[in-house]
């Protein structure tokens, strides 16, 4: 009878070592500080540099894990089929499926492969620093505040979060609350990435990719018109943020970039 061929010896080796990446990132990762209390900060370009600089290094980590997780679907499909997978592979397959919102292995390996691809990827730090800029008036808002919301994200079970001032009566929305700002970012970079309403976004991203352009969030930005209900006109706002901020949020990505390659040369 014949045998099932197994992984090869550089398949495995790679995902041990994504998976070490992966590992000195989660132990290095600093822990959660609160939110600062940035009205505090009366000069506007001070209080801008101070929600780049505190924002950006989580951004940067949280795009980190998920290239971490692409890097290593990347590989898999390389592999002839499904029998080729072991058992670890298809667990952490399954798993990362649901991280998505999605099924291993769908309706077929290489259409939910291909589905999965689109969707694990980064989210331009310039376009999570500049909506998070926006939906919390600079980590002012009382959501900010009170809930770690910087994106404005909605929850739909009673106590899920904060009750809006200005609900109308038959709405039955939360503003989410978050343990902690990490929380959020995760959030919203997973929902950019889930949500049949930023599907715009992630083909956009994924062209980018095919053609060997830079994700840019100035050209992704396009893929937000459903982000708010203001559609082109909210698109605008972020594209004008983000051209009047853009050194900046380049000098935040900057510091932070390199303190995250600073830390992972540290742990090799």
């Amino acid at each position: 009878m014949d045998k099932q061929k197994g992984p090869s010896a550089a398949a495995i080796g790679l995902a041990l070592m994504a998976m070490t990446i992966l590992g000195a990132y989660l132990w290095l990762r600093p822990s959660t500080e609160p939110l600062p209390d940035f009205s505090e900060i009366e000069d506007i370009d001070q209080r801008k540099t101070a929600f780049f600089s505190y924002l950006a290094p989580i951004v940067v980590e949280e795009n980190e894990r998920v290239l971490a997780q692409r890097a290593r679907l990347l590989e898999l499909t390389k592999q002839p089929s499904e029998k080729s997978f072991s058992p670890l592979q298809r667990r952490w397959l399954r798993k990362l499926a649901a991280e998505y919102e999605l099924e291993w292995p769908g309706e077929s390996r290489e259409q939910t492969m291909a589905t999965m691809l689109r969707r694990i990827d980064a989210v331009p730090a310039s376009l999570a620093l500049i909506q998070a800029a926006k939906e919390s008036g600079w980590g002012q808002s009382r959501f900010a505040v009170k809930g770690n919301n910087l994106f404005g994200h909605w929850c739909y079970s009673p106590g899920c979060g904060i009750v809006p001032a200005r609900r109308s009566d038959d709405a039955a929305h939360e503003v989410a609350a978050f343990d902690s700002v990490e929380q959020s970012v995760e959030r919203y970079i997973n929902n950019l990435n889930t949500h049949p309403s930023y599907q715009p976004l992630r083909e956009l991203r994924q062209t980018k990719r095919l053609n060997g352009n830079p994700l840019k969030g100035l050209a992704l930005a396009d893929g937000l018109v459903l982000y708010s209900e203001r559609r082109g006109d909210y698109v605008r706002d972020i594209k004008q943020m983000l051209l009047a901020n853009q050194a900046l949020i380049e000098q935040a990505i900057g510091e932070a970039s390199g303190e995250e390659q600073k830390a992972r040369t540290n742990s090799s």
